[in-house]
C-alpha cells in the first residue's frame, strides 16, 4: 500500500514542542498523495505558547491539509459512521491523551475520533510525546501496545538524564508507521534510540 489515496486522519494534541515537526510530516503525507484531515484537541486550538500562538498553528494546518482542523466533539464524531480514514495518527500524543485512551475517557475531539475510528476496526497510530512515559504513564503505554488496531511510531527516551521519564517518538517515521500499521503490521524496532 502507497501514500497515494489513503485517507489520514492527523490529530494534534498539545506537545507544543514537536508542533513544528509535526507541520513537516504533514506536508510529507501530502506531498506523497495522501488525502489528509486535520483534528486538533482544545489544548492546540486555543493555547498560545512559546512556540507559537493557535492561529498560526491552525492556519498551517489548514494551508498543508487544504481542509479546516476539526476541533468539536461533534464534528469529530461522524469520523466512525462515515469511515472517514483509512488510517488515524494521534501525533503528538501527549501523556495525558494516552492515559485518557487507554482509560475509554473521551473528552476532546482528538479522543472521540480515535474512539469513532477504532469501531470499524481500522488502524490507529500513536507517535506519543510525553514526559512521563517511563513514569505515570508507562502503564498506559503498555495498555495501548497490547491493544487490536493500536500501533507505535517507534520511540525513545529523548533525554534521559536531565528527564529519565521522557520519552518521544521519532515523528520522521511516521508515514512508514502508518503505511506498516495499514497493513496489520507494527513497525519495529518499537523501542528507537534518540540520540543516534
Amino acid at each position: 500500500m502507497q501514500l497515494d489515496g489513503l485517507k489520514v486522519g492527523f490529530a494534534v494534541t498539545g506537545s507544543h514542542c514537536t508542533l513544528h515537526e509535526i507541520t513537516g510530516v504533514m506536508q510529507a503525507l501530502v506531498d506523497g498523495g495522501a488525502d489528509v484531515t486535520p483534528i486538533i484537541s482544545y489544548a492546540v486550538d486555543s493555547m498560545d505558547t512559546r512556540f507559537g500562538k493557535a492561529a498560526e498553528w491552525k492556519n498551517a494546518f489548514r494551508e498543508i491539509c487544504r481542509k479546516d482542523p476539526i476541533h468539536t466533539i461533534p464534528d469529530a464524531e461522524p469520523v466512525g459512521p462515515r469511515k472517514m480514514f483509512d488510517c488515524l495518527v494521534i501525533a503528538p500524543c501527549t501523556g495525558n491523551t494516552l492515559a485518557k485512551l487507554a482509560g475509554g475517557i473521551i473528552d476532546s475531539p482528538v479522543l472521540m475520533a480515535a474512539k469513532a475510528h477504532l469501531r470499524n476496526q481500522r488502524p490507529l497510530v500513536l507517535a506519543i510525546s510525553t514526559n512521563d512515559g517511563l513514569g505515570l504513564n508507562a502503564r498506559n503505554i503498555g495498555m495501548l501496545l497490547v491493544t487490536k488496531n493500536v500501533y507505535f511510531v517507534p520511540f525513545g527516551q529523548d533525554n534521559p538524564t536531565a528527564k529519565a521519564n521522557s520519552l518521544v517518538a521519532h515523528m520522521g517515521k511516521i508515514p512508514e508507521a502508518i503505511l506498516l500499521a495499514c497493513e496489520g503490521k507494527q513497525m519495529q524496532p518499537v523501542l528507537w534510540d534518540y540520540r543516534a
